[in-house]
């Protein structure tokens, strides 16, 4: 297979609403394309294909059809072929995959692979409903009622709780963290908020109980955003004099879809979901101590500590005692509150995650190999994880559904 390199990436500020700024969703593809052509510091006449990763804009904005504004980032690129890609909240690393695929195939020598949702056009109620068309809506919504999601996630801290006799406190300590981390990214949705351990921990009038045991601060946000990547094959690199050992490349990939109901998964294990880290680490020939830096889907607490186990991170029922040992802080977060013992120094979702960065549900895994990329190459300033040279990036949709785990690595 080609080899595939990120070249260059781009996002919005994750903090605007885009409804009040009199713009749409339209205006977050153009952005983060043009932010991603202007850091790779590519011809826009080199680019050849794009992926728009894209899970409700008919919904949330009427609107669908949206390859047809990968044109309006450059005149250059009106004619070339582009898809959408939708897997509810995986839409994005799936446009990643389908990208990267491309090249590795010998289709393509350079493309641009961009994330977008706008979600700020509704009410809380309405975009709940919305977003339950990532789960077995018709089967589900009667069983759930409104507001499903955080319900069917809340239902999986249960079994998990149940299972594995953790607690609410673990829980806290994901959101604790997540949002001493967007504190350290100036394009974060949550960057200003500061979520105290003590607030996180107990339910209160600022932060109620949403679905028991989650409350309000457990929960990714409503947000508006974009992302996009420039993905290059070696050939291109060569043909380009450029030196790849300054460039992050893929070293695997996993993809899985599992039932669509929560009743037919086997939760809180998500054997899988596993499967697409176990695919992941196996084309890298790495395992995940060989990680310096994860990104994973962090859309309720609960989903973190489940994904330090779906990715081989923390042993069955060990992921909750992972959180509570801060080794998943950054050490410049990381104080007398988190401690104990660290078995390892593993950093997860060091721009804040989908709780403390947002959740532009399509974005999302676009957003994720984004901050991989800034990593790997020394970008990400205060929140840069001393001598990052590899890097796991987790996405799923629905109920722990689709899943896409990649690893990303720098000599």
């Amino acid at each position: 297979m080609e080899p595939v390199y990120i070249l260059g990436g781009g996002r919005t500020d994750f903090k605007r609403n885009l409804k009040k700024e009199g713009k749409t969703l339209r205006h977050l593809i153009v952005e983060a394309g043009q932010k991603a052509l202007a850091d790779a510091e590519v011809d826009p006449a080199e680019i050849q294909a794009a992926a728009v990763g894209n899970f409700n804009g008919g919904q949330f904005t009427r609107q669908l059809h949206l390859g047809a504004f990968v044109p309006e980032i450059h005149p250059a690129l009106h004619g070339i072929p582009t898809m959408h890609t939708e897997a509810a909240c995986a839409s994005g690393s799936l446009s990643v995959l389908l990208g990267a695929q491309w090249v590795m195939g010998g289709f393509h020598d350079a493309v641009l692979v961009v994330g977008a949702e706008q979600q700020k056009t509704m009410s809380s109620l309405d975009g709940s409903d919305v977003l339950g068309a990532a789960a077995d809506y018709h089967i589900e919504k009667p069983e759930y009622g409104d507001f499903m999601f955080p319900k069917l996630f809340g239902r999986i801290a249960q079994i998990y709780i149940e299972k594995y006799g953790a607690s609410e406190k673990e829980l806290s300590w994901v959101a604790y963290k997540n949002y001493a981390h967007a504190r350290l990214n100036p394009m974060a949705q949550m960057r200003d908020a500061d979520l105290t351990y003590d607030c996180a921990s107990q339910v209160s009038e600022k932060n109620p109980s949403v679905a028991p045991p989650l409350k309000v601060s457990d929960c990714s946000q409503i947000t508006d955003g974009g992302a996009a990547l420039v993905l290059v094959s070696g050939k291109y690199m060569e043909r380009m004099g450029l030196e790849k050992s300054k460039y992050p490349r893929m070293l695997g990939f996993g993809s899985t879809t599992d039932y669509l109901a929560l009743e037919k998964k086997d939760a809180p294990t998500f054997t899988t979901a596993s499967k697409a880290a176990e695919k992941a680490f196996g084309m890298a020939k790495l395992t995940p101590r060989d990680m310096q830096g994860v990104e994973v889907h962090d859309c309720f607490s609960i989903t973190e500590i489940c994904a330090y186990e779906i990715l081989g991170l923390a042993d069955r029922g060990k992921g909750a005692e992972l959180a509570m040992s801060g080794a998943t802080a950054l050490p410049q977060v990381r104080n007398e509150k988190m401690g104990g013992s660290i078995p390892w120094e593993i950093p997860v979702n060091t721009g804040g995650g989908l709780i403390g960065d947002g959740h532009p549900v399509g974005a999302t895994g676009v957003r994720q190999v984004f901050e991989a990329y800034q990593q790997l190459t020394e970008q990400a300033e205060a929140r840069q994880i001393e001598g990052c040279t590899k890097f796991l990036t987790f996405n799923m949709g629905g109920s722990l559904t689709t899943s896409v785990a990649m690893i990303w690595g720098r000599n």
